[in-house]
């Protein structure tokens, strides 16, 4: 059975292709789902890979108010100055620096959205309030907590001139980049950007991404399990992970283990900017995605990573499409999204960071692991003084999604290690800020 769900694509479609591709599908699938002389490829040579065949989306304007979390696609530059006039930075009296200290007659109060229309007669003063545009003739305001006040006369102490006063251009001047090319607009670049009127931002178009699951045995979270069936986790995990980015994740549905209808749904997906399958990437009788790959005319350039987990991930491209086959085994999936997923999807909006931050930890228990591939292993980390600390969960199979609830860092072993002592520097990829 095939499970479709709302926004997906429905069976009559899958039908459809069906019948229109299943004389190049059948061929397809007579030929080895694998070949298992393939050369497996290093994660540093399979991030390198993924990563040259990925290009920026197309730009589009979006209103302000819409591009919380969106990546600007030019340098978004100041039309004015902020703030555009001299103002008091705190309620007090406006002087002339060169008059204090000294007692002074009070001539006028002027407040936030209000303008002196007359001269400041000499030794006088103003009482300003906070965001008040400052006279012309004065430059420093003294705070009222400092000022003595003797009926309609000040008593006004030293002080440094220009004090308490924001000039023209304090914030950003007229010209200044206020947002570079390839920034994740946040709450602090909307706030700036509305502050210089900026109504619309050039972004880059956010990716769409289709999920296409695969597998007799998966169900959606609402069927009740039945003999050998599991839920489709990853169907939840993935586009968590993807909205995470920016992106737009469709959930395709969930394919039988035959070609056929695999090719079909992965052709209905191929009008997204990104696609990505779980499962049936490994070399086992029924794993037939490579088959429907090919027949759906995607051109497989990657098979098999030396790493643990995520060893059986591919990618391809269907002309300017690319796919990620992530295992599926849903720790493993989430492994390799992290790995090669999220920078292409981050490449695809024109990001200028596209890695996590990595940062050297000691890891508190031994591991002991077989030379060849690189494993990445959940963990906790803490901060001690000026150090990070590892905690490895205790369950590290890649089938066990405990092991990502508190994780906030995969900790990477290298592929020639096979010892790791208690208290050694790893390399960690850290999940959140530490």
């Amino acid at each position: 059975m095939v499970a479709v769900f709302a926004g997906s694509v429905g069976q009559q479609l899958a039908h459809t292709q069906i019948s229109n591709r299943r004389r190049m599908v059948e061929s397809v699938a007579d030929r080895p789902s694998c070949d298992t002389k393939l050369l497996m490829h290093s994660v540093e040579d399979a991030a390198s890979a993924v990563a040259s065949r990925i290009a920026k989306l197309a730009t589009e304007n979006v209103p302000l108010r819409d591009a919380h979390g969106r990546f600007t696609a030019v340098d978004v530059t100041a039309p004015r100055s902020v703030p555009s006039f001299d103002n008091s930075a705190m309620d007090g009296y406006a002087v002339r620096w060169a008059d204090l200290p000294g007692t002074f007659q009070v001539v006028a109060t002027v407040g936030a959205g209000q303008i002196m229309t007359v001269p400041v007669p000499p030794r006088a003063v103003v009482r300003i309030l906070t965001g008040a545009p400052m006279p012309a003739e004065l430059d420093t305001v003294v705070i009222q907590e400092d000022a003595e006040v003797e009926g309609d006369h000040v008593k006004l102490p030293e002080e440094k001139q220009g004090e308490n006063t924001r000039k023209v251009g304090e914030d950003i001047m007229e010209g200044e980049i206020a947002v570079a090319a390839g920034s994740r607009l946040g709450p602090g670049e909307l706030g700036l950007l509305a502050s210089l009127g900026v109504s619309e931002v050039p972004c880059v178009r956010a990716p769409r991404v289709a999920i296409i699951a695969t597998g007799d045995e998966l169900v959606d979270v609402s069927t009740p399990l039945g003999p050998s069936q599991i839920v489709d986790s990853s169907a939840h995990m993935l586009p968590a992970m993807i909205r995470e980015l920016g992106g737009i994740p469709t959930y395709v549905g969930i394919a039988k283990d035959d070609p056929i209808t695999m090719a079909a749904l992965i052709a209905s997906a191929l009008d997204h900017d990104c696609v990505i399958t779980t499962g049936g990437v490994s070399v086992g009788d029924r794993d037939h995605v490579r088959a429907a790959l090919a027949s759906a005319g995607v051109e497989l350039e990657l098979w098999k990573v030396a790493m643990k987990p995520g060893k059986p991930f591919s990618f391809g491209m269907n002309g300017r499409v690319p796919l990620f086959g992530l295992p599926g085994n849903p720790v493993s999936a989430f492994v390799a999204f992290e790995l090669f997923v999220r920078p292409a999807l981050l490449t695809m909006q024109g990001a200028t960071k596209t890695q996590r931050p990595r940062a050297p930890v000691s890891l508190v228990r031994g591991y002991r692991k077989s030379v060849g591939r690189t494993h990445f292993i959940r963990a906790r980390v803490e901060r001690h003084g000026e150090h990070l600390v590892a905690h490895p969960h205790p369950k590290q199979g890649s089938a066990i999604l405990s092991s990502l609830v508190g994780t906030n860092a995969l900790v990477e072993l290298p592929a020639e290690a096979s010892e790791i002592s208690p208290n050694s520097h790893m390399q960690a990829i850290l999940l959140e800020a530490m």
